[in-house]
């Protein structure tokens, strides 16, 4: 591959990332393997400025806007640092300074760079009036209500005596979702078979992202303050003007420490490096700052970060211990996971027995063999991964680990779907794993919304044999799950939930089934094509695959669920108990073909709808809801604030740009 091929590749793939940080959430490499692409790019782009893209990854800072968000102009732009990895970049940069002051002295700021979702706070007259996201570093999202629900984040200042805050004023800093909090809500979406969050920052950002003010607040979310900004700020130093900031009642790290020689940093470095284990919030570094503001102002900015300021990254932890066996997890949906048996090693400050092998091709990858010794990493993830096997500690009778041909829970024959990398256990309708799972699936939010009952309850129904699949929930009655007696009102309040969900409408009936593959989405289309479960039912894959965004699996899937006598009859018993099977009358007469074959992007915040009514109307209308801008696109739903970025692409590729009014006219 030649340079202008690596310099296309890197871009694409870096995107893809950036994507997948800052709006995803979903981070599937370490900041360090990024950053290390990143330079690598940077040096080629040097090397061949004829290739030059405003585009290009090095030319912007990553984003997480969210377009369920005012999004606002930062006063003072919200730049990323420059990171490194090694004491040697430090001593660059420490000599850097020295040459841009003219061998002026001057004093480092050493802070701990705390892993969290950066936000920017704003006060007036003593009052937090707005909190803003950093987003682009130019305009970021108005998060304002759910950071008030954050505690460790005063609301009005109160301080008695000097230095007084200013009449306004900016103060930055991280959010954080505490270790306990997070290992908490993992546990919880575990016992849900919700997918897990990576790391405590992915789960901060989700959280501060929420419409869900109440969702917020129940997160216990913290916040590290550590910049400040304004025109009357009370000192010329960064340290002092922290110091005045935590007696106005804001959370200052007490780590912080003013030295005056490379020396101090790494003495800093090397202390924090172990010592950060026992915080109780995630960190990934150390900030490394002038201390004078006046210095800071001499020394200035690049395009994409202060010259007075840089990030020591801490490198992932690793350990190495020895792999005992290996378990294996069925799913909700059948799916099989196999799990590292391990001899129990310290890792990022807790004890690791157990680390995930994600499926087969995983362990071929590395070959594993049982009593290999493995290499296990935490970095900034909770979430331990083997990441390499000691091949030169192999004993020479280790066997290979074989991936299991049976279910560990009843038996069945496993199979691996066309383009599946899990294999599943069949046995849907008798694998209690499936059955119970099932089960959980149909009373979520998004199915049957019975919100009286949670998974153990389920589990506790399940094994004194009150329910054995979804139909039994219909048979549930007041006395049988009263106990003693002394649980009349929680038991009349799980019936009524039970009978208050036969109201919901037909396609979440549908998600509800649980139907390998089928999706809400997918639920919501079947639904609204074949309009009753009796034409669903006797659907041929092939008339199945008319519909648009199903494809061969899932519609294979569909017909294998509705061969089986076992569901047939869930339905019928379902039907009986007076569940939604088809479209109300009101559905159908809203329903048009206005939007047939149109794919749709919705961009911005709207003022007749919410987002998720205009994404109902779009399908009701016969439309299709796509995420992203392409050549294929029909137009832009757009609200106020539309995202730059989208924008720019739509402008680009000549894609219609439509206005609210504009569309609610088209589809009255």
């Amino acid at each position: 591959m030649d340079e202008k091929e690596r310099i296309i590749q890197l871009r694409r793939e870096l995107h893809e990332h950036n994507h997948r940080y800052y709006v995803l959430n979903q981070p599937t490499i370490s900041d360090q393997e990024f950053d290390f692409l990143m330079h690598e790019l940077q040096d080629l782009e040097a090397r061949h400025p004829e290739l030059y893209d405003a585009n290009s990854p090095t030319q912007r800072v990553g984003s997480d806007l969210s377009q369920e968000f005012r999004q606002v102009a930062h006063r003072y732009p919200m730049l990323s640092l420059a990171n490194t990895y090694s004491e040697q970049d430090v001593a660059a940069w420490y000599e850097s300074v020295e040459k841009g002051l003219q061998g002026e002295p001057f004093e480092v700021c050493c802070e701990l760079k705390y892993d969290g979702l950066s936000i920017s706070l704003t006060y007036e007259d003593g009052r937090l009036t707005q909190a803003v996201t950093r987003g682009d570093g130019v305009r970021g999202d108005d998060v304002t209500a759910n950071v008030k629900t954050i505690r460790s984040i005063p609301l009005v200042l109160s301080p008695t005596t000097p230095p007084l805050p200013p009449k306004s004023f900016e103060i930055r800093g991280e959010i954080l979702m505490p270790w306990k909090v997070f290992e908490r809500l993992n546990a919880e979406r575990e016992a849900a078979e919700e997918p897990l969050f990576a790391n405590p920052r992915n789960a901060a950002s989700g959280t501060l992202k929420s419409l869900s003010s109440a969702l917020v607040a129940s997160r216990q979310l913290d916040a590290y303050l550590y910049y400040l900004l304004g025109d009357d700020i009370p000192a010329e130093g960064h340290y002092e003007n922290l110091q005045a900031a935590a007696s106005w009642g804001f959370k200052i790290s007490q780590g912080m420490r003013k030295v005056n020689s490379l020396q101090g940093i790494y003495d800093f470095i090397n202390y924090w490096d172990t010592e950060r284990k026992n915080l109780p919030v995630a960190t990934d570094g150390i900030v490394l700052k002038v201390n004078s503001l006046r210095q800071q102002r001499s020394l200035g900015y690049t395009a994409k970060s202060p010259r007075w300021a840089i990030a020591y990254k801490f490198k992932a932890e690793r350990a190495r211990t020895l792999l005992q066996s290996v378990s294996y997890q069925v799913g909700r949906t059948g799916a099989v996971t196999p799990v590292a048996n391990m001899e129990p090693v310290q890792l990022a400050g807790t004890t690791v027995r157990r680390a995930t092998l994600n499926n087969e091709d995983f362990i071929r990858s590395f070959d594993l063999h049982l009593g290999d010794y493995v290499y296990v990493e935490k970095g900034g993830e909770i979430i331990p991964k083997i990441v390499g096997v000691d091949v030169d500690a192999r004993p020479i009778i280790a066997q290979p680990v074989e991936f299991i041909k049976h279910c560990p829970e009843c038996g069945a024959r496993l199979v691996r779907y066309e383009g599946e990398a899990a294999w599943y256990c069949p046995n849907d309708t008798q694998c209690p794993p499936q059955i119970k799972g099932r089960i959980e699936h149909f009373i979520s939010r998004k199915a049957m919304n019975i919100d009286s009952l949670g998974p153990e309850t389920v589990d506790e129904y399940f094994h004194r044999g009150l329910i054995k699949n979804v139909a039994d929930l219909y048979d549930i009655e007041v006395q049988q799950i009263n106990g003693d007696g002394s649980r009349t009102k929680s038991a009349q309040r799980i019936v009524n939930g039970i009978a208050k969900s036969k109201d919901v409408p037909f396609e979440r009936v549908v998600f509800a089934l649980g139907i390998r593959f089928v999706g809400e989405t997918s639920a919501k289309l079947l639904a609204r094509h074949f309009k009753t479960m009796e034409a669903l039912q006797q659907a041929t894959a092939e008339q199945l695959i008319e519909v648009d965004g199903i494809g061969d699996v899932m519609a294979a899937s569909i017909v294998s669920y509705f061969r089986n006598d076992d569901n047939r009859q869930l339905v019928e018993r379902l039907k009986g108990y007076g569940l939604q099977m088809s479209l109300s009358d009101e559905q159908l007469s809203a329903q048009s073909d206005r939007l047939a074959g149109q794919s749709i992007v919705i961009s911005g915040v709207f003022q007749h709808h919410s987002r998720d009514e205009y994404k109902a109307l779009i399908e009701q209308h016969g439309g299709k809801n796509v995420g992203s801008i392409s050549k294929k696109t029909s137009f832009i739903l757009a609200g106020d604030n539309m995202g730059p970025s989208k924008l720019e692409k739509a402008q680009k590729l000549g894609v219609r740009i439509m206005s609210e009014d504009e569309f609610l006219q088209i589809i009255s």
